[in-house]
């Protein structure tokens, strides 16, 4: 049988967008494990943070139930593995999974305490760390961590996909669906359970001599673990490099996140230097080029760009940084060279690499996976009293790898002339990713943009017929096609509003950002609707679109202001009474208190909806692309459109200062209701430039309440 490269490394990209679901979870629950420990410390918090005290005793509540995520990393990946694994019914395959994982796990219990030395494996000890042994669901077994769990939830997952369908005589109905499933799972896991049993022990030996042989190996292992972890990212297949040491036991038993937690306390009191306390804390600085590469990067962008372009290339170069520094999501700002220029993406890795090998050359060490919000709440402020000296250098290091960074992309974007943001000579727009606006014909016109999306995917992709698979993680749509020719070039794709196409044979990968939940779920809805519901687009003649040089009516959209929606006073929308609007969950804006009957059209545009028999609200799409909801006073709708009059119906076209709808002021006070009414940018998310007046008196049409 020949085996395709291909289907390796599909297989393997699904798994790696099916570990985020779980893995998404860590970051929060280490983040509150890690203030619970914070806020008891007596160097912080003086005696009010001692032993015994109702502060103590509060905080030592809350970090046990912080640290749930990590003390069953098993039942996490076996209940979150099918999530992304499996491609039908996916809740009840994490059902079955569980299921099957509890009794693979009393097996084993029950094998151990017959037969534990004929293993090798002493099962009368406590299951104590270092012992081999743990507890999942009070079941004593041996400890076989994330990879035991992996496996058995494969196992299911592949049960389920073979067996949830099949048809069963009605007299054996009882054995169908999961069922069946589990039942499959019962047989099959008293062989695993045995094979466990004898490999684990050896397999476990062979661990503890890999961790001695990675801590011996010292600045070489840190550079080209951390080169592999980076350079492998186009692949999807960094998660297999990072997630053993991470959150397995390939360096440390539990894993780095777990392990550095449990020690935090003890690290931050000792005087020490860290490179002896926890020295296998070179493996998790991988964090480092995420923060000190993006600014040297960015710059680098920035100066090579055209100056004309600059001013708009700064716009859009300022989040992504503070995006990768913060949270440590490189991949706008990657993402784009590996893109335009491979070999700058080659580069990067290897100057990943060799930063957190000098940072650990240079004694530093820790948990410095992610950004820095990890890097303050899990290392700088706990640890800061007696290991300052150590984050000096690390700072000072960084400092100078971001130069460095600045300095080589510099010199080779002007060297090789490569086209990075703000350089193509027809470049349409300046921007990190081709976002040229995708406008669907008739079959697209009341589609919201993740529809659109889904849609333009599915067709680029070559069809439903051409999709074997589809997942994602936490920003890409991962596909598996059949025949990888039908896939159309990138341009199609970020014609539709992606960042971005990795095409490696038939496993498919789409940028699309952190919306790609939503994008999934309507392109797997497609993939089960009739063919004449699918809507279709021209995406190559859209992508050609992009291409072309910017229109006049494109530059307005980068020079474009908004005029107040009323007159009255204007204020900024945190301090519009109704969470909903001031936390901006329905996007950035701003309110007015109205003094005159009329509200208007605050820009050119169409009306997209109105709330006809209410009157309270409607929502506008500008010429720009710019997407508004107006909303007229809090809690208005119980009024049932008393004292609204609309006058515009959805799909009238209006201009700037055009009257959209006459209230009565005092009927909507009278009624015990605020009147103020609110502007809110619904995609504001795609205007970096969007910027709001300061609180001020305005007047309908005329004063100028936003720039973008």
């Amino acid at each position: 049988m020949i085996i395709s490269k291909d289907i390796i490394i599909q297989k393997l990209q699904r798994f790696g967008g099916a570990m985020f679901a779980p893995v998404l979870l860590f970051g929060v629950f280490g983040l509150l494990v890690v203030i619970a420990i914070l806020v008891k410390n007596p160097l912080l918090f003086g005696d009010m943070a001692s032993e015994g005290t109702a502060w103590y005793n509060f905080w030592y509540v809350v970090e046990q139930g912080a640290w749930t995520a990590f003390k069953q990393i098993p039942l996490l990946f076996v209940i979150g593995l099918p999530i992304g694994l499996a491609r039908k019914e996916n809740a009840r395959a994490c059902m079955e999974s569980f299921l099957i994982y509890i009794i693979f796990s009393y097996f084993m219990n029950a094998m151990l305490t017959l037969w534990g030395p004929m293993f090798g494996v002493d099962f009368a000890q406590d299951p104590i760390p270092g012992s081999g042994l743990t507890t999942v669901a009070n079941i004593k077994v041996m400890d076989t961590g994330m990879i035991g769990a992996i496996i058995i939830a494969s196992l299911s997952v592949y049960l389920h996909g073979k067996l949830f369908d099949v048809n069963v005589p009605e007299y054996l109905g009882l054995f169908k669906g999961s069922s069946l499933v589990v039942v499959a799972g019962f047989f099959l896991m008293l062989p695993i359970a045995f094979i466990f049993c004898w490999i684990w022990p050896v397999f476990q030996a062979g661990i503890e001599s890999l961790q001695g042989f990675l801590t011996s190996s010292g600045v070489f292992g840190v550079w080209l673990y951390t080169f592999l972890e980076r350079i492998l990212i186009p692949t999807g297949l960094h998660h297999f490099v990072y997630m053993p040491f991470i959150y397995g036991p390939a360096i440390v038993n539990d894993g780095i996140q777990v392990y550095w937690l449990q020690h935090l306390q003890e690290f931050a009191q000792s005087t020490h230097p860290m490179i002896e306390l926890f020295p296998q804390g070179g493996f998790s600085l991988h964090g480092m080029n995420k923060i000190f590469a993006a600014p040297g990067i960015a710059l680098a962008f920035y100066y090579t760009a055209k100056p004309e372009r600059r001013k708009k290339l700064m716009a859009i170069l300022v989040p992504a940084v503070i995006t990768a520094v913060l949270c440590g999501i490189t991949e706008p700002l990657e993402f784009t060279f590996l893109f335009v220029a491979p070999f700058l993406f080659l580069v990067h890795a290897l100057l990943a690499g060799t930063l957190a090998a000098t940072m650990y050359f240079f004694g530093v060490t820790g948990n410095f996976g992610g950004g820095m919000i990890d890097f303050l709440f899990q290392n700088w402020i706990p640890l800061f009293n007696n290991h300052w000296k150590m984050y000096i250098i690390q700072i000072v290091i960084g400092v100078i790898f971001s130069s460095i960074w600045f300095v080589v992309f510099r010199f080779l974007i002007l060297k090789f002339n490569l086209k990075t943001p703000g350089r193509g000579d027809d470049e349409p727009e300046v921007k990190l990713y081709t976002k040229a606006d995708y406008k669907a014909k008739k079959a697209g016109e009341h589609m919201d943009e993740r529809d659109m999306k889904a849609a333009a995917f599915l067709q680029a992709l070559g069809g439903k017929s051409n999709i074997v698979d589809v997942t994602n993680c936490a920003t890409r749509l991962r596909v598996t096609v059949k025949d990888d020719s039908l896939v159309q070039p990138a341009g199609a794709f970020t014609a539709a509003g992606a960042h971005g196409l990795v095409h490696n044979g038939h496993a498919i990968q789409v940028i699309v950002g952190l919306s790609v939940p939503q994008v999934r779920e309507r392109f797997e809805a497609l993939l089960q609707a009739p063919d004449e519901e699918i809507p279709t687009f021209d995406t190559q003649e859209v992508a050609a679109e992009a291409e072309k040089p910017v229109s006049e009516a494109t530059k307005e959209k980068y020079d474009a202001h908004l005029k107040a929606f009323a007159t009255g006073h204007l204020v900024p929308i945190e301090k519009v009474p109704d969470e909903a609007f001031a936390s901006k969950a329905m996007g950035d804006g701003v309110g007015i208190t109205p003094t005159d009957k009329y509200i208007t059209a605050p820009a050119d545009g169409s009306v997209m909806m109105v709330m006809e028999t209410t009157g309270h609200a409607l929502g506008l799409k500008l010429t720009t692309g710019l997407e508004i909801l107006i909303h007229i006073g809090i809690d208005t709708v119980n009024m049932n459109g008393d004292g609204f009059k609309v006058l515009v119906k959805t799909g009238d076209s209006v201009k700037a200062g055009d009257k959209l709808v006459e209230i009565d002021i005092d009927k909507i006070k009278k009624a015990g209701y605020n009147p103020i009414t609110i502007m809110a940018a619904t995609n504001f998310d795609q205007y970096a430039t969007l910027k709001f007046a300061p609180e001020q008196d305005v007047t309908a049409g005329k004063s100028t309440i936003a720039n973008y």
